[in-house]
């Protein structure tokens, strides 16, 4: 639940803490005596803190406030990173110059910082014959273990094979190598 500010004579409790527009703490006084100085100041008397007791008040100007708090938010939208998933898909013939193409592909996706999601979907007759799409997607994870950290494991999830790898990580414990031989796929 979003909880607006409250404003001048909007502040309907009896008694406030008041900050000025330095940051002093003036002390408890009425709200009427607050809005009073706040009004004879030429500013705003804003509640910050409503559920303290007496809820906390300061005085200063509201428009400014609501525009540096606006310039904030952008700077920390800003500052937030997009991750990226792209994908590329496979079957299980897929020749071996289409299988060159599609690893180059997936280096250039990881060196800009993407993740690649993996995905080989079964049609027909290639549902008998699973085990040559998990060969397809492990021998990937094969040509692509020093350039890559698998983050999701290969997976079946109906008639789709799926894996998502991201770049490799750069800080923190350094995760324990994982043999894509060896995972085990699990058929739904």
């Amino acid at each position: 639940m979003v909880q607006t500010t409250r404003v001048n004579y909007k502040i309907r409790v009896p008694q406030v803490r008041v900050i000025d527009q330095n940051g002093t703490m003036i002390g408890v006084m009425s709200t009427r005596d607050a809005q009073r100085m706040a009004e004879d100041r030429g500013l705003d008397l804003v509640e910050i803190t409503p559920n303290a007791m007496p809820p906390v008040c300061k005085i200063m100007d509201y428009g400014k406030f609501k525009y540096e708090e606006s310039i904030r938010e952008k700077q920390a939208r800003k500052a937030q990173k997009v991750q990226k998933v792209k994908e590329i898909k496979f079957h299980p013939g897929t020749d071996t110059n289409d299988f060159e193409m599609k690893l180059r592909q997936i280096r250039s996706f990881l060196k800009d910082g993407c993740k690649v999601k993996l995905s080989l979907q079964y049609r027909g007759r290639e549902n008998a014959h699973r085990e040559l799409g998990e060969d397809v997607i492990n021998r990937v994870l094969e040509c692509l273990k020093d350039e890559c950290f698998v983050e999701q494991a290969p997976k079946t999830l109906g008639r789709v094979l799926g894996a998502l790898i991201g770049p490799p990580r750069k800080n923190g414990p350094k995760p324990k190598p994982q043999n894509p031989g060896a995972i085990k796929i699990q058929v739904s």
